[in-house]
């Protein structure tokens, strides 16, 4: 996409009045075109490749397919595609799933027309893009600096008393590669005892255990 192409933009929302009013605003805008709408994420993820736009715009539940897994798929299939996640869901949970899965913006639906077109256009970019109040809560939750004390032997009494110390560093936003350099351990032995926090807590995947361990006081001391 060059300076002087329009933004091309895709829409998937199961609910048609949304995605159908969102569709007549985004095409009012000079500068955005939209190129197809998709009214579940299988259908996003082939309208996706049959258009190759260059933003979608992708609600998270949505029938069959979600927006989560087909926000996966897309930026798997086409990494030059930058997905803007518009959803009613402010979890903690959810906004990490997005970013896991490569959404490079994150709005909530009652966003104004400005916010979504400066989203729109900012990930077209290349930018990373959040609403204000979810910009604030990320920026704090990452800026919380690891625990330096003893980690609280009260939560998960089913973890190993190592295995908290990495869900520790886990919840203070540590990569494993840095939990296995802070530790001295090897990066296999961290990944390994990732694999049996999630299994013994009953998470899907990191950014339900980071919501989990934060909950309980991990990573925020």
């Amino acid at each position: 996409m060059t300076d002087d192409e329009p933004v091309r933009v895709l829409l998937a929302d199961d609910h048609p009045v949304y995605r159908d009013g969102l569709a007549v605003l985004l095409a009012s805008v000079p500068g955005i075109e939209v190129v197809g709408v998709a009214a579940d994420g299988a259908e996003a993820v082939a309208r996706a490749a049959d258009t190759a736009p260059d933003v979608v715009v992708m609600d998270v539940r949505m029938p069959g397919l979600d927006g989560i897994a087909a926000t996966r798929e897309i930026t798997t299939a086409a990494p030059s595609t930058g997905v803007v996640v518009l959803t009613m869901s402010e979890e903690d949970a959810t906004v990490f799933a997005a970013m896991r899965a490569g959404a490079r913006g994150y709005l909530l639906k009652g966003a104004n027309q400005a916010e979504i077109v400066r989203a729109v256009t900012g990930v077209a970019r290349g930018d990373v893009v959040f609403g204000p109040a979810l910009a604030a809560r990320i920026a704090d939750f990452f800026a919380a600096p690891p625990s330096a004390g003893p980690v609280n032997a009260g939560a998960f009494p089913e973890l190993t008393a190592r295995e908290r110390e990495i869900l520790d560093l886990v919840a203070a936003g540590r990569s494993n590669d840095r939990i296995a350099a802070a530790l001295f351990l090897s990066p296999k032995t961290v990944r390994n005892n990732v694999s049996n926090i999630f299994a013994k807590l009953h998470v899907a995947d990191r950014a339900e255990a980071i919501v989990r361990a934060r909950d309980a006081g991990l990573g925020r001391a």
